[in-house]
């Protein structure tokens, strides 16, 4: 046995019991996560070592007292900006306790009052705080940039002396206290700067670059969008204003944009030219500026350097260094790259021609780099995008193909939240619902200001019987997106109209310029379900004409509620409507 002074952090988590019961698969999922992407790289940065974990907690050893304060304070504040954005019921939260006294090490793990006196004041912590000892006072309360607060004395359980504790004084008012297993209530809302990428000018005079031009812009912007700490403008709200002459307090206003990012972008040969500043809308002030000249290989490192530049100079924000970044694989061929931007910018025009088009970019692309993960997914969302469609020959054939071009990409890339979210809505059409959510809240993790990911959260929820939190998530995306695709309203529809708010169900569907068979079958279930038959018979009668062989039982079965009774609500509303079996 070998004994030594040192720092021990305890931390747990808070509701375990209550999360695994809820929901196993996905809060297993979640702590993953927050383990890979924060807590773990959190304790590494700050020299620590995990000497024992459980499933709901973990034991940390540390030289530096004040190592072990900055790591829970980091923890701490991340987690606080990260549970943001998730439903009360779902956030997963710690309480941490730090102990500096002498430890036993034995066999690779560590014993004796130092690690039992962490342990009980874990147990003291409020949800989301930090208690410690006046030993750890006392070594950092000179030496960081951290308040404290004196809660006295306290007895701890199978500790014979009393020990003087104390809080440490997190930015963010602290969260309500109560039993160990009792979800914190925020005291008050996280905001987060917004920020818009507008599309960068192509300035080369060469047409045929205009796709390079846009997959950049959405490049950059797809980067700022993985920081957890920016609430980012979708990308089709911004590349509304490509080619214009923009008036910068103008377009803020319309995108609720605090911040906007432009720039312009000159190719010549194998040299790559790119200007970026950084505006303030408030008062239309340029507070940063760059210039990127560099070897067109070098476009993934430019574009790293934009993001890290951008993100550390946003007011009240912490360093760049502080900041959720996930590792990209990068493909291994210019050339690929070049031919994936291409086929999204084709994706994106959501036409039978431009879908063809795409699909061969994204196939050419993988000819040059058969491991290139992203392009993978790709090619599974525009196969997705056949099938969904209709422009593909075999529906079964195409459906497994989009499969499995998704599954190849999260074999090569886990970390690619295009992957999690086509095979969330993969395992919806299969109506394993229970995959589909492990996949959407990993999509969500990795890219929180991804419209297209936050809009399917909020279907997904409508499905497992959660409708008033599918509305939210749905308005969430659209407010990420004022420019969303015309669908949204649909999937605004649906949740309306599970959660029985027929009205505003019918009002939701109402903003669509032309509906399909399914949106006027729900519309018609809405006046079926309001008693008006009139309005009820109008939609019938355009569901007979845009497909005379219409069958109920085959509508039904195309719909994935987790519960029976929601179904029945839309059989009920079509029959009343007059849809019979």
């Amino acid at each position: 046995m070998v004994h030594r002074l040192a720092a021990v952090l305890a931390a747990d988590m808070v509701g375990y019991s209550r999360l695994m019961e809820i929901d196993e698969l996905g809060t297993l999922a979640r702590l993953r996560t927050h383990r890979i992407e924060l807590i773990d790289p959190a304790i590494a940065k700050n020299h620590g070592k995990i000497i024992k974990t459980t499933g709901d907690g973990l034991l940390v050893e540390f030289q530096s007292v004040a190592d072990a304060v900055r790591c829970a304070v980091e923890v701490q504040e991340r987690m606080a900006r990260r549970n943001a954005d998730v439903a009360e019921d779902r956030q997963i939260q710690f309480r941490i306790g730090i102990n500096l006294g002498d430890i036993i090490f034995q066999d690779n793990d560590i014993f004796g009052d130092g690690v039992n006196i962490a342990a009980r004041l874990e147990q003291l912590a409020e949800i989301g705080g930090i208690c410690v000892t006046s030993a750890v006072h006392d070594q950092v309360t000179d030496r960081l940039d951290v308040a404290f607060e004196d809660l006295g004395e306290k007895s701890l359980k199978n500790i014979s002396r009393a020990v003087r504790v104390y809080r440490v004084a997190l930015d963010a008012p602290p969260r309500a206290g109560g039993a160990k297993d009792q979800p914190a209530t925020p005291t008050r809302a996280v905001v987060k700067p917004s920020v818009a990428v507008l599309p960068f000018a192509n300035m080369s005079g060469d047409p045929e670059q205009e796709f390079f031009v846009d997959g950049l812009t959405e490049d950059i912007l797809t980067e700022l969008a993985r920081r957890h700490e920016l609430f980012v403008i979708s990308r089709n709200s911004t590349f509304v204003y490509k080619g214009q002459a923009v008036n910068v307090r103008e377009v803020a206003q319309k995108l609720g944009a605090q911040y906007l990012v432009e720039g312009s972008v000159r190719r010549s040969g194998d040299r790559l030219r790119i200007t970026v500043q950084l505006i303030d809308t408030a008062n239309d002030s340029h507070i940063w500026a760059e210039k990127y000249d560099r070897k067109l290989d070098d476009v993934f490192a430019i574009q790293d350097e934009v993001t890290t530049a951008i993100v550390a100079t946003l007011p009240g924000r912490v360093e760049a260094a502080q900041h959720d970044q996930l590792a990209r694989k990068k493909p291994s061929s210019m050339a690929a790259y070049e031919c994936l931007l291409a086929a999204k910018v084709l994706h994106h025009r959501s036409t039978r021609e431009d879908n063809a088009k795409a699909l061969e970019l994204a196939d050419r692309a993988l000819e040059l780099d058969p491991e290139y993960a992203h392009a993978h997914a790709w090619r599974g969302c525009i196969l997705g995008q056949a099938w969904g469609y209709g422009w593909c020959g075999d529906q079964d054939i195409a459906f497994a193909e989009a499969s499995s071009a998704v599954n190849k990409a999260l074999a090569l890339d886990d970390y690619d939240a295009d992957v999690h979210r086509i095979l969330a809505a993969v395992n919806i059409a299969r109506d394993e619902l229970n995959r589909a959510r492990y996949h959407q809240e990993r999509a969500l993790a990795l890219n929180p200001n991804y419209d297209l990911v936050v809009v399917q959260m909020g279907e997904l929820l409508t499905w497992l019987g959660r409708p008033q939190d599918g509305i939210e998530w749905v308005k969430k995306a659209m407010r990420l997106n004022p420019h969303h695709p015309a669908r949204f309203w649909s999937h605004l529809g649906k949740a309306h109209f599970a959660a029985r708010q027929y009205g505003e169900a019918v009002e939701a569907f109402m903003h669509l310029s032309a509906m399909d068979v399914m949106q006027h079958a729900f519309v018609a279930a809405c006046y079926g379900s309001l008693g008006d038959g009139t309005a009820a018979a109008a939609h019938v009668s355009r569901i007979r004409e845009l497909e005379p062989e219409f069958n109920l039982e085959r509508f039904l079965a195309t719909m994935h509620y987790a519960n029976e009774a929601d179904l029945e609500y839309l059989r009920e509303g079509l029959s009343k409507a007059g849809i019979g079996d």
